[in-house]
């Protein structure tokens, strides 16, 4: 089951409480800057984890300004269409509802994810990055940990990124296995402590190394994975093995 550390109180509380009773996911952004991106980032991700566990989730992206531009920045990201919030009333059977704001934000009612602020180092706008590597830039550190992202980090990222498209590739052409036991139940531990994205990551480090398993496994593995996290890992499928 899915935990999540509320800023309001330091404790650990139930995401989705009431089971398969829907969840609300507001995110609450400041205008178009990295901060922002990362908020409607980990409330993508929140979205996903939640929906992995049979949750039915309604997302919503409020905020006053620059909201067309930062939809359009988080779509480049990888993050899934949110409705407008604001004004908005309960959800026909709505059990919780989650807010996830930038530290200093916005204070609403319920429960709160904090995310913590994104330092930008990096040569050139978020626009002019890689998406996908930034997204993995950004998954390196848990939510409420601050992150540098410079022009080291995004080609660390890059090189990860191809490296684990490539061997997926090629781990297509084995017969498929399916994802062992340990390793779903490593994956999902890691997400389900305060989505710990850096927990997922070093799962899939291990699994990359670990010569015991089957290369259909490792692939089955990957794209499990990959649901949650967004990076795009089959993205070479069909390449020569």
């Amino acid at each position: 089951m899915l935990r999540i550390t509320d800023a309001r109180t330091g404790e650990s509380v139930d995401a989705a409480p009431v089971r398969r009773g829907l969840t609300r996911v507001e995110a609450h952004t400041e205008g178009l800057d990295p901060t922002s991106l990362r908020v409607l980032l980990v409330a993508d991700l929140l979205v996903r984890a939640l929906e992995l566990g049979g949750t039915p989730v309604w997302a919503l992206l409020t905020g006053e300004r620059q909201r067309a531009e930062l939809r359009a920045a988080g779509a480049a990201l990888g993050v899934r269409p949110f409705e407008e919030g604001g004004e908005t009333g309960p959800g026909l059977g709505e059990a919780q509802v989650l807010h996830v704001v930038g530290e200093g934000g916005e204070t609403p009612g319920g429960v709160r994810v904090a995310v913590a602020p994104v330092r930008w180092e990096a040569p050139g706008p978020p626009s002019d990055t890689d998406p996908a590597a930034l997204r993995l830039t950004l998954f390196t550190r848990s939510a409420s940990t601050p992150v540098t992202v410079d022009a080291a980090a995004l080609d660390d990222a890059r090189d990860t990124l191809g490296r684990w498209r490539r061997a997926v590739a090629a781990w297509a052409h084995r017969p498929s296995r399916p994802v062992p036991d340990t390793v779903r139940a490593d994956l999902r531990s890691a997400w389900e402590d305060d989505l710990d994205t850096a927990g997922v990551l070093r799962v899939l480090r291990t699994v990359e190394q670990d010569a015991e398993l089957a290369d259909g496994a490792r692939f089955e593995t990957y794209a499990y994975a990959d649901r949650l996290l967004g990076l795009d890992l089959t993205h070479d499928l069909g390449s020569p093995a």
